[in-house]
């Protein structure tokens, strides 16, 4: 087994996940079997409590496990579906740590920091390697070194240096080369990090240095000579679209200084991904989908809804604006949503639920493509049970009284715990033949990635699609809809599941590539 491990310095936010999986990407060009891990050093037992505001968007894997936006880019570009045990956090080690001593697994030792909670990391890190059969893993150490969250982990990592053999060891830091006031490129952050990671016992193979634009060869060469790496192994990561980085990657020779200090060979060559990016930077026509949210501000809280819209433009043949709306400004004053298309992504509370109501009447009304996530999904039968079938309706989440045409189910009432009541992973979704949906899959199962806690109430079903709403998928022998469309409309299309948790660059998500297209067509519908 071979171990690659990605460390960050100088700041967060420097993008070693998008390090991490474009290495990913290379290795599994190259022909290897890889498995990342993502190490996050909070105490949170996942990501699922976590506000989008400050963390970004909660990714659903397909056993329902609520992790860090990391782990998306990982299955976007690797190409796999990972699980719960490919993110390990503070929380969880320390809660199987106390789990042992609990139950007396220690025989009356003392607990510590060395060596029972770097066994714990060390012994994890090593049984998901084995359990996958992958012969490369690939692990990420969230937060920067110094954070005293961080230690234990690289404390671990340390030790598993020491535990193997040096060819079977990889470790790639990642840090910023800031320019000053006349253009120059700065070192002397990437030298106190790769310092203080020395510190720690860690020494670099690898110095992937984040700039602006490319390193220069002089830049190369001083951090070669200040921070003990070959002039090989320090990496240019320079601001472009993040599917070209495997590509820059490749053409810095980063993959040759990974089989060379691995030993390993080359076993193939793929060109899949390398012309995936050609096609996205050859699009000449560019559409403008309208993104109607409340955590706009924070775009990496839309992240996988983005890339998805980015994988069905190269799939249609454009490129896709994405306009972002504050629905909370849409509650109280006119606006004018001539777009291409309008899509409302999920979200929880009442709050700019009005907004995204109003904005999906502009949708419907207007007959401008649409395409509803989860609370979109729900909010599109509110607006059609209002304005259509002329009911006083509402969602529970929203709290307003009136007809609740979506609301929890009985059964989850009484549960407490938060987080209790979501419904959340991968879940078999039947298709009715003949409808849009249908059409998009060209299946009559599928499975899709769900994390909501409230369904459309049984009670309106028959009312809503005797007006003309149909609901064309259903999960849990019919008790539960799963999607919903207009077949009147332009396109109209809505989904309790998230079809943007399984789109790839190269297998983008159905609904999002019928979504593109029809926008594409409405464009060129208006110069006629």
């Amino acid at each position: 087994m071979k171990f690659i491990v990605v460390t960050g310095g100088v700041m967060s936010g420097l993008g070693k996940g998008i390090t991490a999986a474009s290495i990913g990407r290379l290795l599994v060009d190259l022909g290897y079997r890889v498995v990342p891990i993502k190490i996050d050093p909070y105490i949170n037992i996942d990501a699922g409590t976590m506000n989008p505001f400050q963390h970004g968007e909660v990714y659903v894997l397909k056993d329902g496990t609520e992790v860090d936006l990391d782990l998306g880019h990982y299955e976007r570009f690797i190409g796999i579906e990972l699980t719960g045990e490919h993110n390990i956090t503070t929380g969880k080690i320390y809660r199987r740590v106390i789990e042992k001593e609990r139950r007396g697994d220690y025989l009356g030792q003392t607990v510590q920091i060395i060596p029972h909670v770097t066994d714990e990391i060390k012994s994890w890190i090593r049984e998901v390697s084995k359990k996958k059969d992958a012969e490369i893993c690939l692990i990420e150490i969230g937060g920067t070194v110094g954070d005293i969250e961080s230690m234990p982990f690289l404390e671990a990592i340390r030790q598993m240096r020491i535990e193997e053999r040096e060819e079977d060891f990889l470790l790639v830091h990642v840090t910023l080369i800031p320019l000053d006031a006349g253009g120059e490129q700065k070192t002397k952050p990437t030298q106190h990090s790769v310092k203080e990671l020395r510190e720690l016992g860690l020494y670099p193979d690898v110095i992937v240095g984040r700039c602006k634009e490319k390193l220069r060869e002089s830049t190369k060469r001083k951090i070669s000579l200040f921070c003990d790496v070959e002039v090989e192994a320090v990496i240019s990561n320079e601001d472009c679209d993040i599917y070209e980085v495997p590509l820059k990657f490749r053409e810095e020779g980063l993959d040759k200084v990974i089989l060379s200090k691995l030993k390993l060979e080359k076993r193939r060559e793929s060109k899949d991904w390398e012309e995936f990016v050609k096609r996205m930077k050859e699009l000449r026509e560019e559409i403008s989908i309208a993104i109607v949210g409340k955590y706009v501000d924070v775009k990496d809280a839309y992240i996988s809804i983005r890339e998805a819209l980015k994988h069905a433009g190269v799939a249609v043949g454009c490129r896709v604006n994405c306009v972002w709306i504050d629905s909370e400004k849409l509650e109280n004053q006119s606006f004018n949503l001539e777009y291409d298309g309008i899509l409302i992504p999920g979200g929880f509370g009442k709050r700019g639920a009005e907004g995204k109501i109003r904005a999906i009447n502009y949708a419907r009304t207007r007959d401008i493509p649409f395409l509803g996530i989860c609370f979109g999904f729900q909010l599109a039968v509110v607006e059609f049970a209002r304005n259509v079938c002329n009911l006083d309706a509402n969602s529970a989440e929203m709290g307003k009284g009136g007809h609740c045409v979506i609301d929890i189910l009985p059964e989850q009432r009484n549960i407490k715990e938060l987080g209790g009541t979501m419904r959340l992973g991968e879940i078999e979704v039947t298709i009715k033949p003949g409808t849009l949906i249908h059409k998009l899959y060209g299946a009559e199962k599928i499975r899709e990635r769900h994390r909501h806690r409230y369904e459309v109430n049984p009670d309106y079903i028959e009312l809503l699609e005797s007006k003309g709403l149909v609901f064309s998928g259903y999960s849990d022998n019919g008790r539960r809809m799963e999607s919903l469309e207009i077949p009147t409309h332009r396109f109209f299309l809505a989904t309790q599941f998230h079809p943007e948790f399984k789109s790839r660059p190269l297998a983008p998500s159905p609904p999002f590539v019928g979504f593109v297209r029809s926008a594409l067509e409405f464009k060129k519908s208006k110069k006629c």
